[in-house]
């Protein structure tokens, strides 16, 4: 990873990273105040790097908008995936084979984001190709 830097960021802005959007709070409906916490890098007990909040270390900022940059996370559980009870990797990702492309549930199977996480779109058209050449096999037998 680099740090990448702009003419905007020479500007005034100020960049902080590790830290945890606890909760915002104001008056009559109006923002005026954002609330965190600072993190830190931990190893968990799987070995898996993860964050936790640094005891103390809580602030709060004056804001009266907040604009929300999410990443994709992991493909929505709720509904069809649930309801069909594939499982899950440990990112919470539909867990199928690399091989064929087949989830933990026969005649299911999961490529491309749905399987690896957000990644490069030349990683899910690889994958969504072979995976349609799986379920071509998988149809013939």
């Amino acid at each position: 990873m680099k740090l990448r830097s702009s003419t905007s960021h020479d500007e005034g802005c100020e960049r902080d990273w590790s830290v945890l959007t606890k909760s915002l709070s104001g008056k009559d409906g109006v923002l005026d105040t954002l609330h965190g916490v600072r993190l830190e890098w931990v190893a968990g007990d799987d070995g898996r790097m993860e964050t936790k909040e640094i005891s103390g270390s809580e602030f709060d900022l004056k804001a009266d908008l907040v604009l929300l940059a999410m990443g994709f996370v992991h493909p929505v559980q709720e509904g069809l995936l649930n309801d069909l009870a594939v499982e899950y990797d440990g990112r919470g990702n539909v867990q199928a084979t690399e091989l064929d492309y087949q989830t933990s549930v026969k005649k299911v199977f999961a490529a491309g984001d749905m399987r690896r996480g957000q990644s490069l779109i030349v990683w899910a058209i690889r994958e969504g190709r072979q995976c349609a050449g799986s379920i071509d096999a998988f149809l013939k037998d």
